[in-house]
């Protein structure tokens, strides 16, 4: 029978990151269909290398899409911790710094349980303040189309409960308007409406 405690030498760093998995998102509205942080981690990684690939293949500009997908996977690493914060919470005036600063804490603290020959390498997956401009913009965009495709989900299966936050995130997204996404709304995004047969048959 497994040990309930941590061995020494042992590290539980992915183990706090498979339990993303139970954290669920949007914790504050009625969901059709729950979504966790390891679900959204993942679509934000896919579509980061999309956007990655748009710019670098495109557009012909510098960029690697490995590396964009990679940090990408580690956006939201510290909700293993932390939990899922509400948007009105985590983006509220008095909550923005206080926030920012526990996630650095929390950030800290998990590389800490990294074994050092592996530690140089992943530190920099989680300190967000270390990714390169330009590729922390990009896995930002794919951050805002995720949760815009999920409301846009939402509102397919009849729940009116995000058609404010479908509002509130497109308009972020065509504040931030760049070359890459509009792309990827004029070529992707519209194949997200389909139904499984639509998508079967080439749209």
């Amino acid at each position: 029978m497994p040990d309930s405690k941590p061995v020494p030498g042992h590290s539980p760093f992915y183990a706090h990151l498979s339990r993303l998995r139970f954290i669920k998102r949007w914790g504050l509205m009625r969901n059709a269909v729950e979504e966790d942080v390891a679900q959204h981690s993942w679509e934000v990684a896919v579509l980061a290398h999309a956007l990655a690939v748009i710019r670098r293949d495109v557009l012909g500009q510098p960029v690697d899409p490995n590396a964009v997908a990679a940090r990408a996977l580690f956006h939201d690493a510290t909700e293993a911790i932390t939990g899922d914060l509400p948007t009105p919470v985590k983006y509220s005036p008095a909550m923005r710094q206080a926030t920012a600063h526990l996630e650095d804490e929390v950030a800290r603290e998990m590389t800490a349980l990294l074994p050092e020959p592996v530690r140089a390498a992943l530190a920099p997956m989680m300190d967000h303040a270390a990714w390169p401009a330009d590729e922390a913009a990009l896995i930002k965009s794919a951050d805002r189309l995720a949760a815009w495709l999920k409301c846009r989900a939402e509102l397919r299966y009849g729940n009116r409960e995000f058609e404010q936050a479908e509002q509130q995130v497109r308009d972020k997204i065509h504040a931030t308007m760049t070359p890459e996404v509009r792309y990827f709304l004029d070529v992707f995004a519209p194949a997200y409406e389909l139904t499984l047969d639509s998508l079967m048959q080439g749209g």
